[in-house]
C-alpha cells in the first residue's frame, strides 16, 4: 500500500481499518483529485446511545475529517422502521416513531465529541463548511416515497437471485430462520440512501462494517445504473478480542458511549481491562497516538503492559468523554487500586435511607449497583471469595446477608466484585 497517495487511505491502512474496498486505486485517485471528498456511514436508531461496537466507524469518520474531507453521519430515521437483518438470527423489534426520535436525539450527542460540525452544532441537514461534518436523516427521502413508483423506477435494478447470495440473507436462510419481506427490503433502501446522498451531497464513498459489504455494493450498482456515476465502498473488519469474544460486550452488558448510559469511569475501566494481545491493535484503531508510540507501547511485556493499557484507557476516554473526565477516571482508578481509597468518580447508586434501615439483600444490592447481571452471578462471585464490602472479603455463607445502615462508613458503602469492579452505595 506504499503507493497510495491519499493521506486518508494511507492512515487507515497503516492503522488496520480496511477490510475490503471496491476499487482502492480508483478511490485513491478520487481522494487526491480536487477538493474535499464527501463520505458517509449510516447508523440506525435502535437504542438511545451507540456502543463501542460502533466506535471503529466513528473513528473512520474522524480520520476522514482530519485528513481534509467531509463526513456525513446518516441517521436511520427511516430504515430503523424496517430493521437491518445483517448478522441477526431473528427480526429486530419494530420501534414506533416516538422511540426512534428519542433514540436519534441520544445518538447525536456522541458525534459532537468526535467530529467538527458547523459552529451552530450538529443539527440534521446542516450544510456547514467544506469539511464540516453534517448529519442527515434518511426519513427525509424514504418517508415520502410512492411505493409503486419506487418499485418501477428502482426495484427493477435489483436481482432477487443476487440478493439471495448476500450474507445478510443467505445466513438467515441457511439457519432456517424466518426472513420477513420487510427485512428483505432493507438492502434496497440502503442502496437508495447512497443514491440520494450522491445526488444531494456529491457523496463519493460509503463506509461500514464488513457485514455491510453486500448493502454497499447494491448502492454502488444502483447509482451506476441510474445516474451513471462511479462511487466507492469500503468496509472495516468486524472486531473481536484476542480470546474471540465480541468487541464491546461485557458481563454487565453493552459498553455504551453516552455518559448517561455508562460512566466515564466504567468506560475507562473497560479499556484498562483490555486483553494483552489486543493492546497494540486497539491503540491503532481507537486512539490517535502516533504509530511509533503505539509500536513502543505494544513491545512492553509483563507488568509493564499495564502502562500501555492505562494509556489506551486514557486516550480512548478522552475522545469519548473529554480530557477532564478521562483524567478524573484515571485518578479514581489510581486511588482505588494503588492506595485502596474510595475514588470520587466510582459508579454510585443512591438508595432510600429507609430501605437500608430495613435491610437490603446483598444479591439485590449488587444487581442494583450494576456489578452483576443476575443473582446467580453474584452467588458465584461470593462463593469464590470475589466480593468485598468496605474492602472486607465475604465468605460463601454470606450470600444471604443483608446490608443495613450499620454498613455505612463515611456516608457510603463500598461494594467490590473481583479486583477491578467497584461501586458505591449512598443512602439518601
Amino acid at each position: 500500500m506504499s503507493d497510495l497517495r491519499s493521506d486518508f487511505l494511507r492512515t487507515i491502512t497503516a492503522r488496520g481499518f480496511i477490510h475490503q474496498c471496491t476499487d482502492l486505486a480508483g478511490l485513491d485517485a478520487g481522494l487526491t483529485a480536487t477538493g474535499p471528498v464527501t463520505a458517509y456511514i449510516g447508523f440506525d436508531c435502535t437504542a438511545d446511545s451507540l456502543h463501542v461496537g460502533s466506535l471503529i466507524q466513528i473513528m473512520l469518520l474522524r480520520w476522514l475529517q482530519k485528513c481534509g474531507h467531509k463526513p456525513i453521519v446518516l441517521m436511520g430515521g427511516g430504515t430503523t422502521r424496517v430493521g437491518d437483518p445483517s448478522g441477526k438470527d431473528e427480526a429486530r423489534a419494530l420501534l414506533d416513531d416516538e422511540r426512534i426520535n428519542r433514540n436519534m436525539a441520544g445518538i447525536r450527542t456522541v458525534f459532537s465529541r468526535f467530529l467538527t460540525f458547523a459552529p451552530e452544532g450538529p443539527p440534521v441537514g446542516s450544510a456547514g463548511g467544506a469539511t464540516d461534518a453534517i448529519m442527515v436523516n434518511n426519513a427525509d427521502w424514504l418517508d415520502g416515497l410512492n411505493y409503486i413508483a419506487f418499485l418501477r423506477d428502482f426495484g427493477r435494478h435489483f436481482s432477487v437471485n443476487r440478493m439471495l447470495t448476500f450474507d445478510s440473507v443467505k445466513l438467515r436462510l441457511e439457519r432456517e430462520q424466518p426472513l420477513s419481506f420487510l427485512e428483505f427490503n432493507y438492502m434496497i433502501l440502503q442502496a437508495y440512501d447512497f443514491l440520494e446522498l450522491s445526488r444531494r451531497h456529491g457523496c463519493l464513498l460509503q463506509m461500514g462494517g464488513a457485514d455491510q459489504w453486500g448493502n454497499i455494493l447494491n448502492g454502488i450498482d444502483l447509482t451506476r445504473r441510474v445516474d451513471g456515476r462511479e462511487i466507492f465502498g469500503l468496509t472495516s473488519p468486524l472486531i473481536t478480542t484476542a480470546s474471540g469474544a465480541k468487541m464491546g460486550k461485557t458481563a454487565q452488558g453493552a459498553v455504551w458511549l453516552n455518559a448517561d448510559r455508562l460512566s466515564a469511569y466504567d468506560y475507562w475501566q473497560f479499556w484498562r481491562n483490555t486483553e494483552d494481545g489486543d493492546v497494540g491493535r486497539f491503540l491503532r484503531l481507537f486512539t490517535e497516538l502516533p504509530l511509533a508510540e503505539v509500536e513502543r507501547l505494544e513491545r512492553l511485556d509483563g507488568a509493564d503492559i499495564n502502562e500501555a493499557k492505562k494509556t489506551l484507557a486514557n486516550e480512548a476516554t478522552r475522545l469519548a468523554h473529554g480530557a477532564e473526565a478521562a483524567a478524573a477516571a484515571a485518578e479514581t482508578a489510581r486511588r482505588t487500586f494503588e492506595e485502596g481509597a474510595v475514588g470520587e468518580s466510582l459508579p454510585t447508586v443512591e438508595v432510600p435511607r429507609q430501605d437500608l434501615a430495613a435491610g437490603i439483600g446483598l444479591l439485590d444490592l449488587m444487581r442494583r449497583s450494576g456489578l452483576v447481571a443476575s443473582n446467580g452471578e453474584a452467588r458465584r462471585l461470593i462463593r469464590a471469595g470475589g466480593v468485598r464490602i468496605n474492602d472486607s472479603t465475604l465468605a460463601a455463607a454470606d450470600e444471604g446477608r443483608t446490608i443495613t445502615l450499620e454498613d455505612v462508613a463515611d456516608g457510603l458503602v463500598k461494594l467490590s466484585a473481583g479486583r477491578k469492579r467497584h461501586a458505591l452505595v449512598r443512602p439518601v
